[in-house]
């Protein structure tokens, strides 16, 4: 025992010695504990788990304070130590307090079964989506079955509605009157797949749906200019002086709406990596603020006798704050903006007072800003991307290596600009390898040569087009903005060229199955060491980066695929040339679903109708095919409708199948020898992911636990079974 208390000590006055040693680089860590209880909440599946891990790290911070109380001799020797225990332990249970609270209080019960509805509700938000050739509001509506109160969201198509387009008063507080189909939130169609329903959880959405019929305008929205409605103006105008794709993206950085960039070009800009460039976030915030500043600045040094007595840097940091929250709400206020508007700020301040702009502090400060507010955003891939960005950034330029290679030296102008541009792709491509684990857990694919498309994309955006935007803008109030529109059309159609040859070269796309949240979690604590710490011991970060990039080169490929309504299976193939193909159970005409299933399965091509797939038999019922895994042969049989057969042919055909799948409720007299994934199944896990070597099925439902946006539904009793209309071939 004494040998064991002897080890805990030497440990504890090596944690004291490196905190004493560490400085001011511990406090951006309180941000990323507080992220850590934010997380942890949605990890862990039920309430009283919460509440443990609440009482753990409270008790921790009391056993913190009972170990080394003030005033004694340890408090001498553990002083940095109990001081990072008690904050750290607190602040990791103030983030599962704050989420909790956050879910309890604006998190909306979804509707319980898919209706067609009549709504009479007042528009909350309009969102035009000319490239999808519809609208989208959001109503507050009054459910008369339930007697509460609801917000949802209706797609209304363009067609539906007169020639001239969207009545004049439909906008922010006008009441409409239409009929629409209403959907519960959707829950992830597989593991690993988008969770809509935790999305409209927390913006208060309790169903989704499209209008069926007609919309009728019963009172039209107040007059008066509100913010929205100026973001659709000038969105509007920005398309009208700019035609097509370029248009469409001179008004994402206008005023933030992309609704009018066609699914092509965001496709090409996603697998070109140049994806970040549509969503306003710190680029675009940095070189508005950025770009306000120096005219301002620029301006009041042309009056001697203001110059002499006022600030200037201060009066030009306040035209730039005003005009960075002005575009911030301009453009939506959305997460990644506020981040970005946040962290400007803050490098405003620490101008005018004479700190270092760029430092982890400030990022820190950012983060427990936006996790106050937004709690939520903590799993949330923009969240994730703008913060793992920034601090790629200022850790790579704080670092000594980087700060040699830019110290101030006699050269050459074109000896200065290469220097400057090695540096910027350098950054690029740090910032990709920051960005690949968050994008492949996320996404499932990632553009593999971003960072040679944004050596040429972001200086073209931030210095060429962004500035034309502004001067035609001005420039528009004489109607003399058309030259630059061309200018600023030509830059734009360059922008996108770059994103479809980037795109359209061999090996631009990465694909990759669902990673585990453990790779994840050592990619990020890794990460952070790396950024967070100074000196030798930040290189400590690389070994749980080296076993993540183990475990994610490790990732299995799960062999059948199956979505929560049974419709859709996928099953991997490989080929005599090592290539996996997709087989697909239906030719869906869902892009939804069939991107899912390929970006779930790595597979690139597209898939296969298992009718065509060489083995397979079908009848028009069911299809039965047979894959070795493991070691092994299964036999799978896999429903194709919802045809009813006649019960013993059912029965002798599951006795002899491994796995058994369907979208309709099968008799208990259909026995298969492994998993039977009938209906009454797949309601209870959602969609499941079989690793067949492994014999391991990944459901849905294993990582939605009790949290309110997960309904698993009540028991019925299955269907009558109806007389036989199919045989078995």
């Amino acid at each position: 025992m004494s040998s064991i208390g002897g080890g805990m000590s030497r440990l504890a006055d090596a944690a004291e010695r490196f905190l004493a040693d560490a400085g001011f680089d511990r406090a951006p860590w309180l941000a990323v504990v507080f992220a850590g209880g934010i997380i942890t909440w949605f990890a862990l599946p039920h309430p009283w788990q919460w509440l443990a891990a609440m009482a753990g790290g409270a008790g921790a911070a009391l056993a913190a304070q009972a170990l080394w109380p003030r005033g004694s001799a340890a408090d001498e020797t553990r002083a940095h130590l109990r001081m990072a225990v008690v904050v750290c332990a607190l602040v990791f249970a103030i983030g599962i307090a704050t989420i909790w609270a956050r879910s309890a209080i604006v998190g909306a019960e979804p509707i319980a079964r898919p209706a067609v509805v009549l709504i009479e509700g007042r528009v909350l938000g309009r969102e035009d989506q000319p490239a999808e050739e519809r609208l989208r509001l959001t109503l507050a509506m009054r459910d008369a079955e339930a007697g509460v109160a609801r917000k949802v969201r209706v797609n209304v198509p363009l067609a539906a509605l007169d020639e001239a387009g969207p009545p004049a008063g439909l906008a922010e507080g006008a009441v409409v009157r239409l009929r629409a189909r209403l959907m519960p939130p959707a829950s992830p169609m597989l593991p690993g797949s988008y969770d809509f329903a935790r999305a409209a959880w927390f913006q208060g959405l309790a169903a989704t749906g499209t209008m069926v019929g007609r919309l009728t305008l019963v009172t039209p929205a107040p007059e008066g200019e509100g913010l929205a409605r100026w973001q659709r103006a000038l969105s509007a105008h920005v398309r009208a002086a700019v035609p097509g794709s370029p248009g469409a993206i001179a008004a994402a950085f206008a005023s933030g709406d992309r609704g009018g960039i066609a699914e092509a070009d965001e496709v090409a800009m996603r697998d070109s990596g140049l994806t970040h460039l549509l969503s306003i976030s710190g680029l675009h915030v940095s070189a508005v603020i950025a770009a306000a500043y120096f005219a301002v600045l620029r301006l009041l040094a042309l009056w001697p006798a203001l110059a002499l007595r006022v600030r200037l840097p201060i009066v030009a940091a306040a035209a730039g704050a005003l005009v960075g929250i002005a575009y911030t709400l301009l453009t939506g206020a959305e997460v990644p903006t506020v981040r970005s508007c946040v962290a400007a700020l803050l490098v405003l301040g620490a101008l005018v007072l004479g700190r270092e702009a760029l430092s982890l502090r400030m990022v820190a400060v950012a983060a427990g800003f936006v996790l106050l507010l937004w709690p939520e955003s903590a799993i949330g891939p923009s969240f994730q991307m703008s913060f793992a960005a920034v601090l790629a950034i200022i850790a790579l330029s704080n670092s000594a290596p980087v700060k040699a290679f830019l110290a101030h030296r006699e050269e050459p102008w074109w000896q200065r600009l290469g220097r400057r541009t090695v540096l910027l792709f350098a950054t690029g491509v740090v910032i990709e390898l920051a960005l690949m684990p968050i994008v492949l857990f996320h996404f499932h694919r990632a553009g593999m040569y971003g960072a040679l498309a944004n050596v040429v994309a972001i200086p073209l955006v931030t210095f060429v087009a962004m500035p034309l935007i502004a001067l035609a803008l001005i420039a528009d109030l004489a109607g003399l903005g058309w030259p630059l529109w061309w200018l600023v059309e030509q830059a734009l159609a360059l922008l996108l060229g770059i994103a479809h040859l980037t795109a359209a070269q061999a090996g631009a796309v990465r694909l990759m199955p669902q990673i585990s949240g453990f790779a994840v979690a050592l990619f990020a604590s890794g990460g952070l060491w790396l950024a967070l710490w100074h000196g030798r011991a930040r290189l400590a970060g690389g070994l749980p980066v080296a076993a993540a990039s183990v475990m994610v080169a490790l990732t299995p490929v799960p062999d059948i695929l199956v979505t929560g309504d049974g419709q859709q299976v996928g099953i991997t193939m490989r080929l005599p040339n090592d290539t996996l193909r997709l087989v697909s159970l239906r030719d869906s005409r869902s892009e939804y679903t069939r991107d899912n299933l390929m970006e779930l399965a790595g597979v690139g091509a597209e898939p296969v109708p298992i009718a065509h797939w060489p083995g397979a038999r079908c009848s028009s019922a069911f299809c039965t095919l047979t894959i070795a895994r493991g070691g092994r042969d299964w036999v799978l049989l896999l429903g194709r409708n919802r045809t009813q057969v006649g019960e013993r042919a059912l029965a002798a055909a599951c006795a002899e199948a491994d796995i058994v799948v369907a979208e309709r409720f099968l008799p208990r007299s259909c026995r298969p020898r492994w998993l039977k994934a009938d209906r009454r199944f797949l309601e209870r896990s959602g969609g499941i992911a079989i690793d067949l070597a492994a014999e391991r099925i990944t459901t849905v439902a294993a990582g939605q636990g009790e949290h309110g946006w997960w309904r698993e539904p009540e028991p019925r009793p299955p269907r009558p079974a109806a007389p036989a209309t199919a045989t078995f071939q």
